[in-house]
This record gives structure tokens, sequence and C-alpha cells, in this order.
């Protein structure tokens, strides 16, 4: 799962980029109880979503013509601009070239090589998300591919990435870690576009998942807030529950409720 210590090439942010963000804000206090904290002109409204005062997402508005509301991971580097480089020699692509944000750190968004977004992180006096793995905060992140081989080869390439794969009945998973990593420092999986019909005419994703202490009570809150149910509950012993949804302005993203341990 997902930590703090935010080591090369792990997960450090994820933000919402949304064309109604204040249409959007009741719905992720309905369901997290985030409240939102803008960052002002400075940062031109851009903002953090927080729980208990911790910042667990940042949130800004972007038209609808110029994107489609989404979230997006970062994945932090040491260098922005030679991973973007990395990413443009790996197949991927530019979208925002790496740009400072403050003295805060670093940034730039790219797609891999099969199209799909995500961002990188090179922090200054910003390290990353407050809190991680905890309830009301992401836990894990997984990427809905085309291509699983070539996504493992091209964040391979780009991050240094390395993979396990885990068979479960009817099929199997394949689950990335930061260069060097084990098993315990596993913070996301990838998944065959293929084998998921309901992600198919959308298209593939990188999507977060957010943890919950009750999925059920969550997602009775996801119609009556504005949100779609776009999976539901699914339990997988040994791990946990989940569910997919939309917001109200069509972002899609997860939740998680790990299963609770073996009292024995």
């Amino acid at each position: 799962m997902l930590n703090t210590r935010y080591v090369a090439g792990a997960p450090t942010w994820v933000d919402l980029g949304t064309p109604d963000l204040e249409g959007v804000h009741a719905f992720y206090g309905a369901l997290f109880g985030w409240e939102f904290r803008s960052g002002g002109a400075e940062f031109g409204g851009y903002g953090m979503y927080q729980a208990d005062g911790k910042t667990v997402a940042g949130a800004m508005s972007v038209p609808a013509d110029q994107a489609p509301p989404a979230w997006t991971i970062y994945f932090k580097t040491t260098d922005a601009d030679a991973t973007v480089k990395a990413v443009e020699q790996a197949g991927g692509s530019t979208v925002y070239e790496a740009m400072d944000v403050g003295d805060l750190g670093r940034m730039a968004v790219l797609n891999d090589a099969q199209g799909v977004g995500f961002a990188v992180w090179q922090p200054g006096t910003n390290k990353g998300l407050d809190l991680v793995d905890a309830p009301n905060s992401m836990c894990w992140t997984e990427l809905y591919t085309p291509d699983i081989t070539a996504a493992q080869e091209f964040y391979g390439s780009v991050f240094g990435w390395g993979a396990t794969t885990q068979a479960f009945e009817g099929g199997s998973y394949t689950m990335v870690h930061p260069a060097g990593g084990t098993a315990d420092d596993m913070f996301g999986g990838l998944w065959p576009l293929s084998d998921a019909p309901d992600e198919v005419e959308a298209g593939a994703y990188w999507t977060p998942y957010f943890q919950v202490t009750d999925i059920d009570a969550v997602l009775a809150q996801v119609e009556p807030a504005g949100g779609t149910v776009r999976m539901a509950r699914m339990d997988l012993a040994g791990v946990g529950s989940f569910a997919k949804l939309a917001d109200p302005s069509g972002a899609r993203f997860a939740l998680m409720q790990p299963e609770a341990p073996d009292a024995g």
C-alpha cells in the first residue's frame, strides 16, 4: 500500500481537474468529510482537500473544452526534466512541460506510450500528501491499459518499477512497486482494459482508490450527492471490498475498504 516515505517512483500526490469545482465540494464532503482550502489567486484557484486538517488531494477548475473531468496521479521524481525526456524516449508524450510551482516543487503532465495521462512531482517544500493509506485518503492506484506488457516496459524504463503477478481464481493481477522495493511496497496494479468492459467505452486511465471504513454507508451517499456507482461493491477474500464511482462531473475513482485483520 501507499506510504509517506515518498521514494522515487512512488505516488506522491493526486488531484482532481473538473469544470465545476464548486459543484463537487459537497459530493466529496458527503463521501469523505473533505473540506476544500483554496490556494487563492496566486495558484489560480488551485486548492487542497483536507481530512481532519491533513491534505489528502488537490483540486482545480479545468474548462470542459480543455480536458475531461479526471483524477491525476503524480509519481515522485528527483528530476522532472530528466523524467520528461525519459517518457518521450520510451514512446510517451508531454502534455505540459516541466514547470516550477513556486517553491513547492516542479511538475510535468505526461502521457504514457498507450496515451494514458499521469504526472510527476519533484518535491520542493511540498514533499507530498499529508495522509495516505488511511480512512478518507488515497490507498491504492490502478492502471487500466490496453497492453500490460507494454505498460510494464514503459514505466519500468521511466521509473525503474518492479512488478509481481499474483494468481487468483479466474485470472491474475500485476502489482508494481518502486525500484528496489519489495512486495510490502506495492502501490498499484495493472489491469487489462479488455478484461474491464465497464471501462472500455471511456478508455484507459489511472484511477485512485480512496480508503473507507464502511463502504456500504459511503455507497449510500453517492447518488443522493449527485454521483454515480459505476461498479457495485465487490468483495475479494484476504484483501477487502471495492467499488467504482464517478463524481457529479464524471471524474472516475474507486473505493476500498480493507478486510479487517484476523483477530486470531
